[in-house]
């Protein structure tokens, strides 16, 4: 036991300088491994080189091998999205539409739109805000309840409740579970209608009570001007290629993929694994290749416009996936050590024999602890998927469940005020913490953790639907 609390010292101490330091913008490619080497040492371990070129190295590289092309393909696209035009033609669609008395909701369905086309959530705020920022101030709603407007859209149920939304939480247990990405539709339909209910509420109630208090939206010097001279595609063609990804990734996970002969996968050359195991990312990499296929076609009469943003798109992809694969090896580091072993327990101990609840607990902390809900799970499913997916399996629970699960669990604790897609967001709005994150804390935090517990109660008793 006294082995156990000095090691979990050791954690607590590199979790806490790993969020401190992240959130001061120092990179995770080399804080991550030089954090778990600090957590190892703490737990008196002389075994620290065979943690990093053992256990780290191979975790760091398992998650690279294995999401390469997800991070890659899902960078293209939101880079030829932004590119062709077609981010800011739905975004400019959905204000024309909807009009400035409904700015709130305009934003929320543009930035949903665009992430459940599969377009980074940082791209997504990019584009949206220019809109958003003339919606509001045509609304005279003040700049400060913009992030919570984008965030509703971009950071919740797109991101983990929608069925079919391409996102990379909603990919990562498919390698764990051998399901797709629309497993148990009906808990993620419902789970997306409390979440964007729940945020809508809280947006118009805080837009009551800026109104009741005289606030007004207050113009700045450096608040960026719509490009009106810049030709923009019709809201249908921009819209196509982001349809053409979530139909198509249906149509193959359903009807296509899980018909081929996958016998060979059985060998060891290929891991000897099975198809089952492998249809949801197939179908996710296919799809994402004709949506790409698409835009390319939208772009053909300007080659030049096609490669930067393939050349950019590739470049882009590259930072992100070894800042979450770096947040993995620090987890599988972790994991090795006594401390976390009796996080671990406690957990177990708290959540009894229901993986839901384990599941739910787990992903949770470690998504939070580490700012990011991707990095979070990885962690969570590299270390315990296999115990989860057992303890499923003889409770008679559905894999479709556990993903569903899963997913909705990295999309509450991982909004706190570290994670580093908040912080950008507040820097491209141009506002603090102290003016904006309580809406994001409430339309990002608490809006999903509702959601999730719901999926549970329902699940837990009617199972996946």
């Amino acid at each position: 036991m006294d082995a156990a609390v000095v090691s979990l010292g050791g954690i607590v101490i590199a979790l806490g300088l790993l969020m401190a330091l992240t959130y001061r913008g120092w990179s995770l490619i080399w804080l991550a491994p030089a954090l778990a080497a600090l957590a190892v040492g703490w737990s008196v371990d002389t075994r620290l080189l065979a943690h990093v070129t053992q256990v780290y190295m191979p975790a760091l590289g398992g998650f690279v091998v294995s999401f390469f092309p997800l991070f890659v393909l899902g960078a293209l696209f939101g880079q030829l999205m932004q590119r062709s035009g077609a981010a800011d033609a739905v975004a400019q669609g959905l204000s024309r539409h909807l009009g400035p008395n409904w700015a709130v909701l305009a934003v929320v369905l543009a930035c949903a739109l665009l992430t459940a086309g599969g377009v980074s959530l940082f791209v997504v705020a990019f584009a949206c805000y220019p809109m958003a920022l003339a919606l509001f101030r045509q609304a005279q709603i003040p700049r400060r309840l913009i992030p919570g407007a984008i965030a509703l859209g971009a950071f919740t149920f797109t991101m983990t409740a929608l069925p079919g939304t391409p996102s990379i939480q909603n990919a990562i247990p498919m390698a764990y579970f051998g399901s797709t990405l629309f497993a148990a539709p009906g808990l993620g339909l419902l789970a997306s209608a409390v979440m964007l209910g729940a945020g809508l509420w809280w947006m118009a109630y805080r837009v009551r009570q800026a109104q009741a208090a005289g606030e007004h939206f207050v113009a700045r010097a450096d608040d960026p001007e719509p490009d009106t001279t810049r030709r923009l595609p019709s809201i249908a063609m921009a819209l196509l290629p982001a349809l053409t990804v979530v139909v198509s990734n249906g149509w193959l996970s359903r009807d296509v993929v899980p018909h081929w002969d996958g016998a060979y996968l059985a060998l060891p050359q290929f891991g000897a694994t099975t198809l089952a195991a492998l249809q949801g990312m197939w179908s996710l990499i296919l799809a994402l290749l004709l949506g790409l296929l698409v835009q390319a076609l939208q772009l053909w009469r300007t080659p030049s416009v096609l490669v930067q943003g393939l050349n950019t798109g590739a470049r882009e992809a590259v930072l992100p996936l070894l800042n979450t694969a770096s947040l993995v090896g620090f987890g599988a580091v972790v994991a090795t050590l006594p401390g976390f072993a009796w996080l671990r327990d406690m957990a177990q101990q708290l959540s009894g024999d229901d993986p839901l609840l384990s599941i739910a607990i787990a992903v949770n902390v470690l998504a939070g602890i580490t700012g990011s809900a991707s990095g979070g799970m990885s962690i969570a499913l590299q270390t315990m998927g296999a115990q989860w997916l057992q303890q499923a399996q003889a409770a008679g629970i559905s894999p479709d469940l556990l993903h569903r699960v899963t997913v909705i669990a990295t999309g509450g604790l991982d909004a706190l005020p570290h994670n580093g897609a908040v912080v950008t967001l507040l820097g491209i709005c141009g506002v603090t913490h102290r003016e904006s994150y309580l809406d994001i804390l409430v339309v990002a935090v608490l809006a999903p953790l509702l959601a999730l517990a719901l999926v549970i109660a329902l699940g837990g008793r009617f199972g996946a639907f």
